[in-house]
């Protein structure tokens, strides 16, 4: 393994709601217990931790005595407002009898998308972990709804990674790893323990949500892992459950999980939070020449190689772009409305209107996914 524990190590730890909760949906005591235990021992061995802590609305549904988890997302924000509280509580408790003093950091996508939050964001972490603050982070569920419907934290946890240059990303979870298939129907699934390169056959391995109490499933783990390795950061899925778990991880324990390796080739933190954080609202159609200019030369996305527009979206407005089979290939923010770029549609800088750029997606707002 690349590295072990024989140096301080700079590890952002998520742990899902079902490996935090009971079966009916309270929070886990036991759970939270030994998850604490084998932080303060990684603290004590020198390395610095980040939490990222997923149950909230888990631990709120059963406080609020709710019989099933509700579909629309104002009840599930209201929902995670009490469970935040209790889950921070139960934090909060084990940890001060452990000696070690907690911090709560609730963060949303405008803390990535926003230079100056982001950077404010940063030196807060970084202060804390100076200080000798658990930093415990969560999406600000009460207010933002990306979290509950997309990812469980996983993406949370893996753009924190990239944030503080973790040298690590840990994400425990109710099963050992990626395998060949679903273990919960193949029983001759086999865990895949190392991955060099996320391929789509890779991602077609994934497969749908998981639990009934996260929103999260390992579809959501494999996309947190690209997300961290493709900004530098080794990863590992493995079981929580598993006595000494985070030890293992931070040693890079052979069999343990699954550990993804990190790629060579780095996307700067505002391109990770327009390929992974910021959501799709349409998606471009281009052309071959389109197609290969951008993605063998890095080039804008330029008027004349839009064939179609799909959905409808404003400026500044995330959207995929696909070949001519409409094939995925690229993410980026563009620079005008989908109105507007259906009637600039193929043209060229001369066919358009005086004082219109060409460019329909600069490159510095373009992300290329393969």
């Amino acid at each position: 393994m690349s590295k072990g524990s024989d140096r301080p190590q700079s590890v952002v730890v998520k742990i899902g709601s079902s490996s935090v909760t009971t079966g009916g949906g309270n929070i886990s005591m036991e759970a939270i217990s030994k998850l604490c235990d084998e932080i303060t021992r990684a603290i004590h061995g020198g390395h610095q931790i980040i939490l990222v802590s997923s149950g909230a609305i888990a631990s709120g549904l059963s406080f609020l005595d709710f019989s099933a988890r509700p579909n629309d997302i104002v009840t599930l924000q209201a929902v995670a407002s009490v469970g935040q509280h209790k889950l921070m509580q139960a934090y909060g408790d084990e940890f001060s009898e452990r000696g070690v003093v907690v911090g709560q950091i609730l963060l949303g996508s405008l803390d990535f998308a926003n230079r100056a939050q982001y950077l404010h964001a940063r030196r807060t972490l970084a202060k804390m972990l100076e200080l000798g603050i658990l930093p415990i982070v969560n999406e600000n569920d009460a207010t933002s709804d990306d979290e509950i419907r997309f990812g469980d934290n996983d993406r949370l946890a893996a753009l924190v990674a990239h944030m503080v240059s973790a040298d690590l990303l840990v994400l425990l979870t109710d099963t050992q790893g990626l395998h060949t298939g679903d273990p919960r129907v193949h029983e001759d699934a086999s865990l895949i323990e190392e991955v060099k390169e996320i391929d789509e056959a890779l991602e077609s391995l994934a497969g749908g949500p998981g639990s009934v109490s996260g929103s999260g499933g390992m579809a959501s783990k494999l996309q947190a892992a690209k997300i961290a390795t493709w900004s530098g950061v080794e990863t590992v899925i493995a079981d929580a459950s598993l006595t000494n778990v985070l030890e293992m991880c931070i040693d890079r324990t052979a069999g343990l999980g699954t550990v993804f390796r990190a790629r060579s080739r780095l996307l700067s933190a505002r391109k990770l939070w327009i390929a992974f954080a910021v959501l799709s609202s349409g998606t471009l159609v281009v052309d071959d020449g389109a197609r290969e200019a951008i993605v063998g030369m890095e080039a804008s996305l330029l008027s004349a190689g839009v064939k179609d527009v799909h959905g409808v979206f404003g400026e500044g407005d995330a959207v995929e772009i696909a070949g001519p089979d409409e094939r995925v290939f690229a993410k980026g923010l563009v620079s005008y409305g989908s109105r507007e770029i259906g009637t600039f549609a193929g043209k060229n800088s001369q066919l358009l209107p005086i004082g219109v750029s060409p460019e329909v997606v600069h490159k510095d707002d373009l992300v290329i996914l393969e």
